[in-house]
């Protein structure tokens, strides 16, 4: 199902000098289908799912720590979600059983850091952050993973 998330100011990068004010970002499976103005994506993809998120949306996080402590290896990871991560080191995920976890989840398990971005045709990985850097929602290869109530 194809769904648009959007927020009162979306951001391609986390350094974005020019954020898109009333902006939407269109997810269909795993993949980012457009990123632009709300009325452009919603004329371009009628019907679809909106979800509307306060506060700022923009690329999930790549946690480059170690992963936060938690009884096993599922939360382990899912902590990290709750971050607004969607990606870990390999150096950081060095069992097989922390691996594993990950690789249930979507998350990626990447050699060194990489600059995350919102493009077209890129991993629906999005976090959505309050005015504080919290994060309230985490969408992973498409799904929404986690969301604070």
């Amino acid at each position: 199902m194809l769904t648009i998330h959007t927020a009162g100011e979306v951001r391609r990068t986390w350094d974005d000098a020019e954020p898109l004010t009333e902006g939407a970002v269109a997810v269909e499976g795993a993949r980012i289908a457009a990123v632009g103005p709300l009325a452009e994506v919603e004329e371009r993809f009628p019907g679809a799912r909106v979800r509307r998120w306060p506060g700022v949306l923009g690329p999930a996080r790549v946690h480059a720590g170690p992963l936060p402590d938690a009884p096993s290896p599922r939360e382990r990871v899912h902590a990290v979600l709750k971050l607004g991560a969607t990606a870990v080191l390999a150096e950081h995920a060095g069992t097989p059983e922390l691996r594993h976890a990950a690789e249930r989840n979507d998350v990626a398990v990447l050699p060194g850091t990489r600059p995350a971005a919102v493009v077209e045709g890129g991993r629906a990985d999005l976090a959505v952050v309050d005015a504080s850097g919290a994060c309230l929602a985490t969408v992973c290869a498409g799904r929404l993973v986690h969301r604070r109530r």
